[in-house]
């Protein structure tokens, strides 16, 4: 079974949706293009620095307050 996650995307919306890289991270282009395409409600973290694996387990890295900020506006 082939899945390609851009295909519906939009529909995802109206559930916000939180998109994180890290500006060093191979896979930006792609968390760019997520959110490029993805609906409304939704927000884009680029954290300087990082890259992909770094957002797993460098907690000085990973946007603690941002995720908090987040989680806080959209699950009401």
């Amino acid at each position: 079974m082939n899945f390609y996650p851009f295909n519906d995307i939009e529909t995802i919306s109206p559930r916000p949706m939180l998109f994180i890289a890290g500006s060093k991270a191979h896979s930006l282009e792609f968390s760019e293009e997520a959110y490029k395409l993805a609906g409304q409600p939704k927000q884009l973290i680029i954290v300087p620095e990082a890259g992909h694996v770094d957002l797993y387990d460098r907690v000085d890295l990973i946007p603690f307050d941002k995720l908090g900020e987040f989680f806080k506006n959209n699950l009401k």
